[in-house]
């Protein structure tokens, strides 16, 4: 006898896409288009299509809705939000939601299921009144940005193959919202096996050329360069 208890759900992909411009976290949010929610602004997303997993939903989402290809970013699965009101419609949804990360990401384009879309900076978008629950989805996004920055080398995810440490510390202090002191920082950084690696190379600019730097073979940061290390506010 058939269970009358079990409810049938739609996946979808919501983004959470986070990039540097002029060294201040933006965020891309789209205006739907569609019936539901017509005109809020929303992150971008879609439902999951038959054959794939959640993961290619978003890489497709991410190219089809807002121009944005997958060899540009890196995508990191953030929850799954699943109470039965996060949607109007008459169907149950469940959102598998992502933090996506680039360096210096393009203009953003909307696609015919948005009217617009914009990059805006993250402290603005989270005065939004978002579509759906994604004001919930985007705060959640931008606190596991920050928490991971602390010991994981994903800073390093907004910046180009080659840095310097002023760049690198300029990423902590635009996702972590303060800034940090140079000398500390730049003691803290290479006190960590793995972290980063001198590739020998230097940029001339004003006053002394600066090293460059690239990403190290280290997953994790040990010890953890801590909120608790940044002073004052930007």
């Amino acid at each position: 006898m058939p269970d009358s208890s079990r409810e049938v759900a739609y996946v979808a992909a919501d983004m959470v896409v986070l990039t540097l411009r002029q060294g201040v976290l933006h965020v891309v949010l789209v205006r739907r288009a569609a019936t539901t929610e017509h005109g809020k602004w929303a992150l971008p997303g879609g439902f999951m299509k038959r054959g794939e997993s959640a993961e290619e939903t978003a890489y497709r989402e991410l190219r089809e809705e807002v121009g944005i290809k997958r060899s540009e970013v890196v995508l990191e699965q953030l929850k799954t939000y699943s109470l039965p009101s996060r949607d109007p419609r008459p169907h149950r949804v469940i959102s598998v939601a992502w933090v996506v990360l680039g360096a210096h990401l393009p203009e953003v384009h909307a696609a015919t299921d948005a009217l617009e879309a914009q990059w805006v900076p993250v402290e603005e978008a989270l005065e939004m009144p978002l579509g759906f629950d994604h004001a919930e989805i985007l705060a959640d996004g931008i606190e596991r940005a920050r928490s991971k920055l602390e010991y994981t080398r994903l800073a390093t995810a907004f910046l180009d193959g080659e840095f310097s440490m002023s760049e690198l510390r300029g990423v902590y202090e635009a996702v972590w919202g303060g800034t940090l002191e140079p000398a500390n920082f730049h003691r803290k950084v290479l006190s960590v096996d793995g972290f980063v690696e001198a590739t020998g190379e230097s940029r001339s600019g004003r006053g002394r050329p600066a090293k460059l730097y690239r990403a190290g073979s280290a997953r994790t940061i040990y010890p953890p360069l801590t909120r608790a290390s940044v002073r004052g506010d930007r």
